[in-house]
């Protein structure tokens, strides 16, 4: 190995090690110990704007891909929305719902919901027609059709959902505790950038990134017990 890279290899192992050592630091020290509560702030709002999304976002996108006039009704208008910057309606979502978790949430669920929308949408779309005829010709009802055909298809779009849902509700809760919030991490983090405190903002950024990993394994789970023929071909 020529001695410039070496060296290059040996300076970016201190730093390294230095950075590393500095965000498990400021972890520590976390003012005073709020880590916990500041995780637990956020993932209350977290919780609520995802659970909402789900909730109303699944219903929706199983409706506009069984129902052509609520497709023709409903697409041009969530696809207008989603294609907007929702993330510069923040300060107008903290006037209208209030500072606190009910504006959190919001950001959470108006960020979170499109995903579900549409991929539960296109999953209906994407059901094999063939199964459909087959359901149809021995009798079954509507009900049948859910259960046995369309649900199951739909699972595989609904886990993709739940994974950019997850990132983007990440975004949102940022966003929010940013504008409408005096605890949490968001809060944190800003707070932390405002006054210089870098090590401690890095920590929480590093915080965020293994939720984010966590919460994206814990999906892949749910996919591999709810749809194993799904997580099998890997």
């Amino acid at each position: 190995m020529k001695p410039w890279r070496r060296l290059a290899l040996g300076t970016l192992s201190v730093v390294t090690f230095v950075v590393t050592w500095e965000v498990v630091l400021a972890l520590v020290r976390w003012d005073g110990g709020r880590l916990w509560r500041d995780i637990g702030v956020s993932a209350e709002a977290f919780v609520v704007g995802l659970g909402l999304a789900v909730v109303v976002g699944i219903p929706i996108g199983l409706v506009m891909g069984w129902r052509r006039r609520a497709a023709f009704a409903l697409d041009p208008l969530l696809t207008a929305l989603y294609a907007s910057p929702l993330i510069a309606l923040a300060p107008l979502i903290i006037i209208t719902a209030g500072v606190g978790l009910g504006a959190r949430a919001l950001l959470v669920f108006l960020l979170a919901v499109f995903p579900f929308v549409f991929n539960t949408f296109a999953g209906v779309r994407c059901t094999d027609p063939l199964l459909v005829n087959v359901v149809r010709s021995f009798g079954g009802t509507d009900r049948d059709l859910y259960v046995k055909v369309i649900l199951p298809s739909v699972v595989p779009y609904v886990v993709a959902a739940a994974r950019l849902a997850i990132g983007r509700g990440l975004i949102g809760i940022l966003v929010g505790e940013f504008y409408a919030a005096s605890e949490g991490l968001g809060f944190a983090i800003s707070r932390f950038g405002d006054t210089y405190r870098l090590p401690e903002m890095f920590a929480g950024i590093v915080v965020l990134a293994v939720v984010a990993v966590g919460l994206t394994s814990g999906v892949r789970r749910i996919e591999a017990s709810v749809a194993p023929w799904r997580a099998g071909r890997r």
